[in-house]
C-alpha cells in the first residue's frame, strides 16, 4: 500500500487522484524521469518551476505515483470555499497568508510537516514565471529558509508541456489540448546545500542558497527543453516584504 512517512494517504488525496488521474492519462502523454530521486522515507522538500496553472496537477500526478504525496504551499484565498478549498483542506495543503501577521505560519507548518517525515512542495518563484521564454525567474527564499533549518533533502523538479496546453497569462484564455501534449516532469538528485549549514541565515546566505536551488531547477529544465538557459535569470520587481516572512532559524533550532 502506498504510504507517506508518518501517515497513510488519506481519503481526500485518494479522491483527488480518482478525479484527476483519468483525464490526465487520457488527454496527455507523459515523459517522466528521476522518480528514483524521490526519497522512499523521511521528510524532504521538492522545488519546482511554475509555468502553467495545469502544472501542479502534472507534478502531483508524477509524485503520487512514487508513493510519496506532496503538501503544497498555496495562496490562502484558494482555501476559503467551494470544491477547490475543500480539496485543499482535505488533502492537508498549507495556506500562505501573504503580507499578514500570519505569513510565517506557513513556513512553520512546512517545517513541522518535514520533521514528521512528509514532503513539502515549494514553487520558489512564488507565482507563474513572467520570463518571456518561460525560464525560471529569481526565486524567493522560503524553500531555502526551510531547507537550512531542517537540513532535509531538496529535490529539484523541472516541468515542461503543461504550458503548451494551458499557456500562462494568455490574453485569450484558451486551452490547447490538441494535438495531444506531453507533460514532462523530471526530478534531479538532491541539491547540495551543505556548504550553507551552520552559517548565520543572513539575507546574503539565504539568497545564495536560493540561487543554488534555482540553478539546479534551471539546469534540469535546460535538459528537458534541449536548449541553453539564459545567462541571467529574469528578476521581476519585488515589493518590500514579499520575499518571504522572517523565520527565526536559530530560535527554532535551539528548541
Amino acid at each position: 500500500m502506498f504510504r507517506v512517512s508518518g501517515r497513510r494517504i488519506g481519503f481526500w488525496y485518494r479522491m483527488a487522484a480518482v478525479l484527476c488521474k483519468p483525464p490526465l492519462v487520457v488527454l496527455f502523454k507523459r515523459d517522466w524521469h528521476g522518480m528514483e530521486h524521490i526519497p522512499a522515507d523521511g521528510g524532504f522538500i521538492t522545488a519546482i518551476n511554475h509555468n502553467s496553472y495545469l502544472d501542479p496537477l502534472s507534478y502531483a500526478h508524477f509524485q503520487y505515483n512514487t508513493g510519496r504525496v506532496p503538501r503544497f504551499l498555496a495562496k490562502a484565498a484558494l482555501f476559503r470555499g467551494g470544491f477547490v478549498g475543500t480539496m485543499l483542506r482535505g488533502t492537508g495543503q498549507i495556506p500562505v497568508y501573504r503580507e499578514s501577521t500570519d505569513a510565517a505560519n506557513a513556513f512553520r507548518s512546512a517545517v513541522d510537516a518535514i520533521n514528521k517525515g512528509e514532503c513539502v512542495a515549494f514553487y520558489p518563484e512564488g507565482t507563474l514565471t513572467r520570463d518571456p521564454e518561460m525560464w525560471p525567474m529569481r526565486g524567493k527564499t522560503g524553500a531555502a529558509r526551510v531547507a537550512l533549518l531542517t537540513k532535509a533533502p531538496v529535490i529539484p523538479v523541472a516541468q515542461w508541456g503543461a504550458n503548451e496546453a494551458v499557456p500562462p497569462y494568455a490574453k485569450e484564455k484558451r486551452v490547447r489540448l490538441f494535438p495531444r501534449k506531453t507533460l514532462k516532469v523530471h526530478a534531479g538528485p538532491p541539491v547540495d546545500l551543505s556548504g550553507f549549514y551552520g552559517q548565520e541565515p543572513t539575507a546574503e546566505v539565504l539568497r545564495a542558497a536560493t540561487d543554488t536551488i534555482m540553478d539546479a531547477i534551471t539546469d534540469l529544465l535546460a535538459e528537458v527543453r534541449g536548449e541553453r538557459a539564459p545567462a541571467q535569470r529574469y528578476d521581476r520587481p519585488i515589493r518590500p516584504g514579499t520575499d518571504g516572512p522572517p523565520l527565526p532559524l536559530a530560535d527554532e533550532e535551539s528548541k
